[in-house]
């Protein structure tokens, strides 16, 4: 019987049955200001206070699913020697160090782990290496703790990442090697990477795609992912010709940083109800929203819509909006959506985790019907989630925000039950 854990995700809010997490390391202390905006960051945080809050968060997790790390998952698969040198001659050759390659087959696999995430330091052996500003070989992954970005789970299949910065494609690397050979997971990867003539253009992180539903994808169009991209992932689906499906595509500022990804100004919450960034998503604006319909293995029509809430609405998918910031002020709304205000995370319908501060988004969800419930009561037994229909978890969220990212951000499920 096999008993590895099937890729099923056929929705973003069905009872979730198993996620990959990575809480943050050394990682993201081994960074000054001199390379911060280079490892996509504006900011340093505090480790010990963002170590605090994620640990916080992975205990509920805990409590409702089967969670898995990446770095043990990347440990075991580094136990296999074969697996280990095609890993690290992969990242090597595309880092352009092969020089350190031998350093890192040397080493036990969990140590091997350690240093593909927080860096292998510079041996400084010679005059080149010495006077270089460099303190890495292969740099830290700083950015690792939002695992949403490097795969995602689409149906039965894990779409790997094209990062839109260098910086981070090994984390792709990583999560391709992970779904390929670790015996706990039952799926098929699909690499942009692994296409011959692939376009330089493209890039993919799954911050933008969001499943609907299994007939309906939703993707943002940004600063991280690429129309190039987006063609890619249609071309897959071309394939498919059977199916009929839907991409809806939401464009998105490149400017300022908060809009990085769609789910950071939409996500879903439950069967009828989303979170929305109201300015971009509902009111009019120049970002357009694009439809493209596939139908017996074509493009049957690529046509404008009026937001994505009406695209959803004509495809039997109505959805009312809950306003990230509340609905009397657009400088809260706005200040909100900067600390991630809109980027919840569903362990079930109508079950989701999010940040406390976001003090005016959690009072517009408790007058729809949510339980604001505070993390720090469910980690210490005071609440029972099962006893609880429609929640939010609030987060303690002072340090983790200010890397950029939520609840989904920092989530990448495998695994839900169908609605």
């Amino acid at each position: 019987m096999d008993k590895r854990m099937p890729v099923n995700l056929r929705s973003e809010i069905g009872d979730l049955e198993g996620v990959i997490v990575h809480p943050p390391g050394h990682e993201v202390e081994n960074m000054t200001p001199k390379n911060a905006e280079r490892s996509l960051y504006s900011d340093i945080l505090n480790l010990s206070v963002a170590s605090r809050e994620y640990a916080q968060f992975s205990v509920v997790l805990e409590k409702v699913t089967r969670t898995f790390q990446v770095q043990d998952l990347l440990a075991d698969i580094l136990a296999n020697e074969k697996i280990k040198e095609n890993l690290l001659e992969k990242i090597c050759r595309f880092e352009q160090r092969p020089d350190v390659e031998q350093h890192l087959l040397e080493l036990s696999p969990q140590e091997g782990a350690r240093q593909l995430i927080q860096g292998v330091v510079e041996k400084k052996d010679n005059l080149t290496k010495y006077l270089s500003p460099e303190r890495y070989a292969l740099r830290p992954l700083h950015n690792f703790f939002f695992t949403r970005d490097a795969s995602m789970a689409v149906l039965d299949d894990v779409l790997i990442g094209r990062m839109a910065n260098d910086v981070r494609e090994r984390e792709a690397f990583i999560m391709e090697a992970i779904f390929d050979y670790h015996d706990l997971f039952k799926t098929r990867t699909v690499n942009p990477l692994n296409r011959k003539n692939l376009d330089p253009a493209t890039s993919i992180e799954g911050g933008d795609v969001l499943v609907a539903r299994d007939d309906i994808l939703l993707i943002g169009n940004g600063s991280r992912t690429t129309s190039q991209g987006i063609d890619f992932i249609l071309e897959q689906l071309i394939q498919q010709k059977e199916k009929e499906r839907h991409i809806i595509v939401q464009e998105l500022p490149h400017q300022p940083e908060s809009f990085i990804h769609l789910d950071m100004v939409f996500t879903l919450l439950d069967r009828g109800e989303c979170m929305v960034y109201e300015p971009l998503v509902v009111k009019t604006n120049k970002y357009q929203t694009v439809h493209i319909y596939i139908e017996n293995g074509k493009v049957s029509s690529i046509r404008e819509e009026e937001n994505i809430l009406e695209a959803l609405k004509g495809l039997g998918m109505e959805l009312k909006p809950i306003l990230c910031g509340g609905n009397k002020d657009p400088w809260i709304q706005e200040r909100e959506q900067w600390h991630s205000g809109a980027n919840f995370f569903a362990v079930g319908p109508g079950k989701v985790i999010g940040y406390e501060r976001n003090v005016y988004t959690l009072e517009e969800m408790s007058r729809h019907g949510y339980e604001v419930l505070r993390a720090r009561d469910v980690v210490k037994g005071r609440v029972d989630l099962d006893q609880h229909d429609k929640y939010v978890v609030a987060l303690d969220g002072s340090e983790l925000p200010r890397g950029g990212g939520g609840a989904r951000c920092m989530t990448m499920p495998v695994n839900r039950k169908p609605l």
